[in-house]
């Protein structure tokens, strides 16, 4: 067993759970739960997602990535663990299903969390979607219209696939809680997914089904 802090990162689709889990997750382990999008992109934030171009958008959301992996990086060598709500996986998945032509190589020494892929039927997620008071922007719908191409992106990163369909999120963190996180597979479905986690190339921009202004 290493003795390195554990590193946990919650993935998905909207609607699978994963801003429920993460803060609860995070309690769990005694980890500190570090936002991917630093409180002073906030407000940049709001004025990107209001424009249509994907590439200035997914570029945004990189380098929020990556000025959260110094903080990340910070309390991993103090050895105290950390959970993020998504990470690469979710940014370059999301936008390559969206449309964006970049093709990103990561960097082999960034942080490599421990990855968990929250999913439900497809009838759940929506249901749940459905329940939320929240605003929806421009970029969630368009996500909606996207999912498949999404899902088929994910399935490019290594994680562990945890089913929250009839799940209460107590439940889903104690599957969490389940898994081996050295690899094996204990009470959550944790199959790995996919093999090659600093690479996504491009898709073409006017992909089949895409809805990019």
């Amino acid at each position: 067993m290493s003795d390195r802090p554990l590193f946990e990162s919650v993935e998905g689709l909207r609607g699978t759970g994963k801003s429920t889990v993460a803060p609860m997750l995070a309690a769990a382990r005694k980890a500190v739960l570090v936002p991917t999008v630093p409180v002073f992109y906030q407000s940049l934030r709001r004025e990107i997602d209001l424009r249509d171009n994907v590439e200035a958008r997914m570029s945004f959301y990189l380098s929020a990535l990556f000025t959260a992996v110094d903080e990340i990086q910070r309390y991993l060598a103090a050895g105290i663990p950390v959970v993020v709500e998504s990470y690469f996986a979710r940014c370059l998945a999301n936008h390559h299903a969206l449309g964006a032509r970049l093709g990103v190589t990561l960097p082999p020494d960034l942080p490599q969390p421990v990855t968990y892929l929250l999913f439900c039927t497809e009838k759940e997620r929506l249901r749940r979607l459905a329940e939320r008071d929240k605003p929806i922007s421009r970029w969630d719908v368009l996500g909606e219209d996207a999912a498949g191409r999404i899902t088929t992106a994910y399935a490019l990163f290594p994680m562990h696939r945890v089913d929250t369909t009839g799940l209460e999120p107590e439940q889903v963190v104690q599957a969490i809680l389940a898994t081996d996180t050295q690899g094996a597979q204990r009470h959550a479905d944790a199959e790995p997914v996919g093999a090659h986690p600093h690479l996504l190339p491009p898709v073409p921009l006017r992909a089949e089904g895409a809805h990019i202004p």
